[in-house]
């Protein structure tokens, strides 16, 4: 069932886009993509809410990340993330428990092709590639672009094209 009308204060998330190869050069920075769901946290005064990409509350699922916003020092903010449970070698894992409650996913300087190579031997999903003087806009951005990595499981066959992440 989809969702009739957005909730007040919902950010439609960028959708990055799809390609075989990382861009390179100063304008683009690089960040491993973590295979997670995609979860826009959003705060208006007093009240935290946690939408899924689809506009679905899930505040009460995720009551650790909710937390961890509410002590942000903001009146209001959005946060365009990915909900994951990162092992200790700093990948995501499909089930495990966490601590944790909001964090930073780095970006790297440098060469796109060098850092999606580094992502591919780790295992990582793939790389996020954004252009540093980009504007974050909501549906397709040709600011961000995914490359993924075409040995991860995630990745692999009819899963890459019908999760659509």
């Amino acid at each position: 069932m989809k969702i009739k009308r957005l909730p007040a204060g919902f950010v439609i998330p960028a959708q990055p886009v799809v390609a075989s190869r990382p861009p390179s050069g100063p304008h683009w920075v690089h960040e491993i993509k973590h295979d997670g769901y995609r979860m826009i946290v959003r705060r208006d005064e007093l009240t935290v809410r946690i939408y899924s990409r689809n506009a679905y509350d899930w505040t009460a699922r995720l009551l650790t990340i909710a937390s961890a916003a509410e002590c942000i020092k903001a009146k209001s903010f959005t946060i365009d993330g990915e909900a994951v449970v990162l092992g200790p070698d700093g990948l995501s894992r499909l089930l495990g428990e966490t601590k944790a409650g909001i964090v930073l996913n780095e970006h790297v300087v440098g060469d796109g092709y060098t850092v999606f190579e580094h992502a591919c031997r780790i295992g990582a999903e793939g790389i996020v590639s954004k252009k540093v003087d980009g504007t974050y806009r909501s549906g397709p951005c040709s600011a961000w672009i995914k490359v993924r990595n075409p040995t991860c499981i995630a990745c692999s066959g009819s899963a890459a094209t019908s999760w659509n992440r």
